[in-house]
């Protein structure tokens, strides 16, 4: 039996050069957003921490920075 690897998409945006927001996929097709501060040298690679010890974002904030997620169901 052929099992598929599921697609998360995951994208980032620095809002400053020292904050980040993240929009995560779930494995569910569901998602969630969040938001924190970062040293600012490597958003390619401090956006994980974000994603791990970032503030959530209200939906609405989420869908506003994020339209393109707004198809899958949010993550409460």
């Amino acid at each position: 039996m052929e099992t598929q690897e599921v697609e998360k998409r995951v994208r980032y945006y620095a809002l400053d050069k020292r904050v980040i927001v993240v929009a995560i996929e779930g494995e569910i097709k569901d998602w969630a957003a969040y938001i924190g501060t970062v040293k600012g040298n490597r958003h390619s690679e401090e956006w994980y921490e974000v994603r791990r010890h970032g503030t959530k974002l209200p939906k609405a904030v989420a869908e506003i920075l994020f339209p393109d997620f707004k198809k899958l169901k949010w993550r409460f």
